[in-house]
């Protein structure tokens, strides 16, 4: 085993602890999601809000947002 398969076990063993960190908030979240988006006001789907806990935007504006570099 090289120094590169030793890099390579670090850097795959540190990104499935920060995805299970990433799932583990996620999971946890207990902000209520938004029925109406903060932007433009229509009605976010249910599938959106269970998805995205906290969720306040509709994918358009997220979409949006996300172009714009989060402003």
């Amino acid at each position: 085993m090289d120094i590169t398969d030793i890099a390579s076990e670090a850097e795959e063993m540190f990104l499935e602890q920060a995805l299970a960190a990433q799932l583990a908030a996620h999971g946890t979240c207990t902000e209520v999601s938004a029925t109406h988006c903060e932007y433009c006001g229509e009605a976010i789907p249910e599938a959106r809000r269970v998805a995205v806990p906290g969720v306040v935007l509709c994918v358009p504006c997220k979409q949006h947002v996300e172009r714009m570099g989060g402003r």
